[in-house]
């Protein structure tokens, strides 16, 4: 039986092919799955699948689910059950939405909001973790170039929602 092998497409190395190919394995399913199983380990309630949902509402605010589907990247139907989920372990609630009395709102409860600080301390530290081999200089000016190339996305596109 033939091992299969990875492959690996290399195109001319200017910088913006060097940031392609790692955001292309950053954004990997496997990668973020990796990530946020770290993220919610020890938060009761919280799981890889809910917590796009409650990182997408800490970043938003109360907002309906649609609104929430179309920013984190997941269909409303899968958005409307892990918030169900969220719901049931007392990290989000539902209100109706004032601008549309058929409409719900979801927002965060105060234990939701408890829940997404520590897993924003522990995405913190992983990064920490990353970086800790790093001279200080380079970390910092690694994450100075981070975030101009972010805003750099937020120029040619439009601000997303954050």
């Amino acid at each position: 039986m033939q091992k299969s092998r990875k492959i690996r497409v290399v195109t001319a190395a200017s910088p913006g092919d060097r940031v392609a190919d790692q955001l292309g394995r950053l954004l990997l399913r496997s990668t973020r799955q990796h990530l946020y199983q770290r993220l919610v380990d020890g938060i009761d309630g919280l799981d890889v699948t809910t917590y796009p949902v409650l990182s997408g509402l800490g970043r938003l605010g109360p907002t309906t689910a649609t609104h929430l589907a179309s920013v984190i990247g997941v269909d409303r139907s899968a958005t409307t059950r892990y918030a169900s989920k969220l719901e049931a372990t007392g990290l989000v609630h539902r209100t109706v939405d004032p601008g549309d009395a058929r409409a719900t709102r979801l927002a965060l409860t105060r234990a939701g909001t408890t829940a997404l600080v520590a897993t924003r301390r522990a995405l913190s530290s992983a990064m920490d973790d990353v970086l800790s081999g790093w001279p200080a200089a380079e970390a910092a000016a690694f994450a100075a170039a981070l975030e101009r190339f972010t805003e750099g996305l937020d120029d040619m596109w439009g601000a997303a929602d954050r």
